[in-house]
């Protein structure tokens, strides 16, 4: 799933129709009998020619995907690494700066670095706000009424996206994911049927957590055309949503690192 909201609403399979009538002629030849006959021996044959290489040890299933989970796990403790050296180096920063000179330009800096800090994320907010838990369906709503598929039944990137965005324009002053704070840099994916977010992955239930008015937070959510497809799915097929005014959250602040990534073409060697 990319990064773009895509608005998934409901389908209805279309009920079976009647069986297609058969094709086969009834009278063949005796010589088309023949080559037939043949032509299934061979078939037959590189059929088990076929599932003998298979079974040498291809694995065909779950391979790829347990591939794409190590891939995840080995990431997260990657970057659970580099924010604790980045971590000491912030601290280290602040160190220097609070044994620093007081002169005119170290005064302006600290002035602007200290009014750049909220809008950046890297300080915490406190405040009353709302809670919103996005959970898959039970595994009892599988085979039940409208034939839901998998797709259905679980929650998609573009439902945190699209909870994340309403509550932005709800006027939230600052936002959380899981246990992250949503900054400029953040993306939210999926693997799987899990959440990767700024190097970690978890697993659903997803909570979200917004600090502003819970009364504009709540109107934005109901007003948007995407939570509103997410409430449909609720509905009908049983998804987790729920929805809690808080009077009083902790936001903390973003720890990572700012510097964005991105793609670089590889020259031809």
């Amino acid at each position: 799933m990319g990064a773009a909201q895509e608005a998934i609403g409901p389908s209805a399979l279309p009920p079976p129709g009647p069986a297609a009538p058969s094709r086969r002629p009834r009278g063949l030849h005796r010589r088309g009998a023949s080559l037939v006959a043949a032509l299934v021996f061979m078939l037959a044959g590189v059929l088990f020619a076929a599932s003998s290489h298979t079974a040498q040890g291809t694995d065909l299933r779950g391979g790829r995907a347990v591939q794409t989970r190590d891939l995840a796990a080995r990431a997260a403790q990657r970057v659970a690494e580099q924010e604790a050296v980045v971590e000491a180096l912030q601290r280290e920063v602040a160190d220097l700066i609070a044994v620093g000179g007081t002169g005119t330009a170290l005064a302006a800096s600290q002035r602007l670095s200290g009014e750049l800090v909220m809008p950046a994320g890297l300080g915490a907010v406190t405040g009353p706000g709302l809670r919103v838990v996005l959970d898959d369906a039970p595994k009892s709503a599988r085979g039940g009424p409208g034939n839901p598929t998998v797709d259905d039944l679980v929650v998609h990137q573009q439902d945190v996206q699209a909870v994340v965005n309403a509550l932005w324009r709800g006027g939230a002053t600052a936002v959380q994911v899981m246990d992250q704070r949503i900054v400029a840099t953040s993306a939210v994916r999926c693997v799987g049927n899990t959440l990767l977010l700024q190097g970690r992955v978890y697993s659903p239930p997803f909570t979200v957590i917004a600090v502003g008015d819970s009364e504009k937070l709540t109107r934005s959510l109901d007003d948007d055309p995407q939570v509103t497809i997410y409430r449909e799915y609720v509905n009908v097929f049983g998804l987790g949503y729920l929805v809690r005014v808080e009077k009083s959250v902790m936001i903390p602040a973003y720890t990572g690192s700012l510097a964005p990534v991105h793609a670089r073409p590889v020259s031809p060697s």
